[in-house]
Parts: structure tokens; sequence; C-alpha cells
């Protein structure tokens, strides 16, 4: 990967590749949950400090097989052993289901693809009756076996009261001098157990990570199948192969979202929700009706029904708005909620700040909240008319119906409907020049 990251870290929609098969994972339940590592294995348990996890050192890297058989010290003696990889990140929770239902407990079940292009991938083996009866690994193939299109994808499920005679029966004799996971198979014949094979749901979820190409291509994959399950519950995108979920993103009916769009940890966008192209959505809430114009950036936001955002606007944490507010073109919000039909349109920064209803806030104005040490509160009550360039130093509280004049800076309260000026008197010079450059 040419990365100080280890593999299973590379992040793939915002999460790490382990990230993704752990989630799979914990959706079935399972009685315990095993991380074998090996390389960058203390940033790998740095990262996933969860407590359900059990780590298990793979200290030399011997194959599947080994790594396996390191596992056996906490493994239960009945059940089914579900093996998946760090590094295979899309497959689905229904396929899991599947080989546990055919497994039981009692047979062995191995996951399979057929590839037009099977190089690099085991061989699956059968007899003339089609039965299992092993898989041979690429670089050990004859020529006859290279032609089998039908491929081991490595995740299997075992019963586990056969493991652990199994696993201490690997031998490496072979090219690679590796202990093949795969090799239990031919064993389970002779042992007698039944072996199954289930098909992917889809040719992409088997797919690994080797190079960071994969890794693009897999996350063009992942958004492709989150923008096809989007169309079919009746979002409208305008193009789907420009749309990054990095998250849960939640959306009510009538929903339009333009190219370019990206949205990371939860985000609900509610009926008749319009997003513009090239914005950035994270950990926020939209309500019905609203319209997110072009290269508006929302984090931790909360914002009402029929609002109008941006474009250009960033609306940052700790942010709420009522119906009907407008926070237009280079418009910066955060820490602050906003009442009904209020409008800060152009050019202007609202910090730390309690905003009414109704309030017009004028173009370039600012709300002082921080004075080198401690963050302080701005009040504007309801109806309150805030002039152009203003600077409203914090604490200050604008009662009201107050009417505050261009080019003011507040640094006392204003009191309710009262108009409130802070400037110094125009003056005219008569017969004043502009200086001019000397010639030379």
């Amino acid at each position: 990967m040419h990365s100080i990251l280890p593999k299973v870290l590379q992040p793939l929609a915002g999460q790490p590749l382990l990230g993704h098969v752990l989630e799979v994972a914990r959706r079935l339940t399972p009685q315990s949950l095993l991380v074998v590592h090996g390389h960058g294995g203390d940033a790998v348990r740095s990262a996933f400090p969860d407590p359900d996890l059990h780590w298990v050192l793979q200290s030399t890297q011997k194959g599947t097989g080994h790594a396996l058989l390191q596992t056996l010290p906490q493994l239960p003696g009945h059940g089914t052993v579900l093996v998946l990889f760090g590094d295979v990140p899309l497959i689905q929770p229904e396929t899991i289901a599947r080989m546990l239902d055919a497994c039981s407990g009692e047979a062995l079940v191995l996951l399979v693809q057929t590839l037009d292009n099977p190089a690099g991938y085991g061989r699956i083996l059968r007899d003339p009756e089609r039965r299992v009866q092993g898989i041979r690994e690429d670089k050990d193939t004859s020529e006859k076996e290279r032609a089998i299109r039908e491929v081991n994808t490595g995740i299997m499920a075992l019963p586990a009261n056969r493991l652990t005679r199994w696993l201490n029966q690997l031998s490496c004799e072979n090219i690679q001098q590796e202990y093949y996971l795969t090799d239990v198979v031919a064993m389970a014949v002779e042992d007698e157990v039944p072996i199954r094979t289930v098909e992917v749901t889809h040719h992409w979820e088997a797919l690994g990570v080797n190079d960071k190409r994969q890794l693009a291509e897999l996350e063009r994959l992942y958004q492709a199948e989150r923008a096809r399950l989007l169309l079919e519950a009746g979002v409208t995108l305008v193009d789907p192969a420009r749309l990054d979920i990095r998250g849960e993103l939640v959306c009510g009916r009538d929903v339009t979202i333009e190219p370019g769009c990206l949205f990371e940890g939860r985000v609900v966008l509610g009926d008749g929700v319009t997003v513009g192209p090239n914005c950035v959505l994270r950990n926020s809430e939209v309500g019905a009706g609203t319209h997110i114009q072009a290269f508006s950036h929302l984090e931790g936001a909360v914002l009402g029904k029929t609002n109008h955002v941006g474009p250009h606007a960033r609306i940052r944490p700790g942010t709420s708005t009522a119906e009907g507010v407008h926070l237009g073109n280079f418009v910066e919000v955060k820490n602050s909620s906003l009442g009904t039909g209020t409008k800060v349109n152009h050019l202007s920064y609202v910090g730390d700040s309690s905003v009414g209803a109704r309030v017009n806030v004028g173009a370039g104005t600012i709300t002082c909240n921080y004075d080198g040490a401690r963050k302080h509160r701005t009040v504007i009550e309801d109806d309150v008319f805030v002039g152009s360039d203003t600077q409203l130093v914090a604490p200050v509280t604008v009662g009201k119906g107050a009417t505050i004049g261009a080019g003011s800076t507040i640094v006392k309260s204003v009191p309710p409907g009262e108009l409130a000026l802070s400037r110094t008197p125009q003056k005219t010079i008569p017969g004043w020049k502009r200086p001019v450059k000397k010639p030379g």
C-alpha cells in the first residue's frame, strides 16, 4: 500500500477496511469475535479498542491455516466458526447468513464465485458428480486445473468440533511453504463431512484490497451500491456516479441531491430537501423543504423546515434553526439558534448567539464572541434589524424590535424598540487633494 497505515486501516467510505468487516460480523451476533493480527498489530488494536474484540497475535505470517491455528485456544468446541478477511470489506450480511444456514455446525461451507478470469484464485475441484473434493491454490495448479472458473473466495464456515484435528494436520509442503486453510477441504472429504458451496450474492462482495488502485475501485463499487439503494428508495440523484456517503444517509420523500456531494456520519434529509452541487454534510439534520445551495458545508447542525442555505455557507456544530430561516452566501454560523423567519443573507458571522424570530442581519455583521480567553453569548431578540457592517461585542443583548444603524460597534445592550448608533461624525475637508507620486 506504500503507506504507514497497515492495510486493514486504509479507509473505505471513511471507515477502515477492518471496520466494515467487523460491522458485518456484529450483525450476525456472534458468541465471540476474534481478530488475528500480525504486521502493524499495535496500530490496529489502537484503532479498535472495542471491548467485544479478542485479539490473537500471529507473530510470523505462515498462511491462512496458520492464522486460524493461533485462535484454537479461544475457539469453542462446538457450533460454527466463520472465517472472514480484514481486507475484504464489501461482504454482505445476507450472503454470510446463507453460509451459516448451510453449515449448521456440521458441514464445511465455502463461499465461491465464478469468474471469467480466475487467475490468482484457488480453484474448486469437483468429482464427476459435482461433489467438492478440494481446493488447489493458483500457484500449485496444473494446466488443466487453471481452466476451472469456479474459485474459492477464502471465506468459509467450519464445524468447530473438527477444527483442532484438521488444523494440527496442516502441512506447508507447497510452493509458498505456507499452511493453507483450504487444505482442510480434503480432510473433510476424508472424514465424510458434508461440503457445501454458496455463491456470492453480488459479483463485487468478495473482492479484496492489495493496493491503492484496488482500494479506489472498491470505493466506487461501494458508492455505486449506496446510490442504487437510494434510487430504489425514490431519491433523485442527478448523477449517481458522483456521490460519496461515509456513514448513514437517511432520506425522506422527494429528496434531490446534485452531483459532487459528500455525506459523513449520520445525515437525515427531510421530505422535499434539495442539496445543491458540491456540498458537504456531516452529522446533521435538515428539515422538510429546505434548500441547500452549492458549496455549502454543514456539520453538527439541525436545520428547520423551508430554510434556504448558501451558496458557500458554513454551518458549524451546535447550530439550530427554526422554520423559514435564510443563511446566505458566505455566511458562517456556529453554536447558535435562529428563530422563525430570521435572515442572515450576506457575508456575516454569527457565533455563540441566540437569535430570535424575524431578525434581519445585514451584510458584513459579526458577533465578536471571543475575548482571547473565554467565549461570551450574544442575544438578539425578536424583530431586531441589524444594519450592515455591525460588530456586536459579547456579552451583549439587543432588545426586541430594536434597530442598529449600519457601521456600528455595539458594546452595550440595546433597549427594546430603540435605535442604536455608533459612528464618528462625517466630515468634508474643502480643497483636499489626493497625494501624487513625484515623477522619476
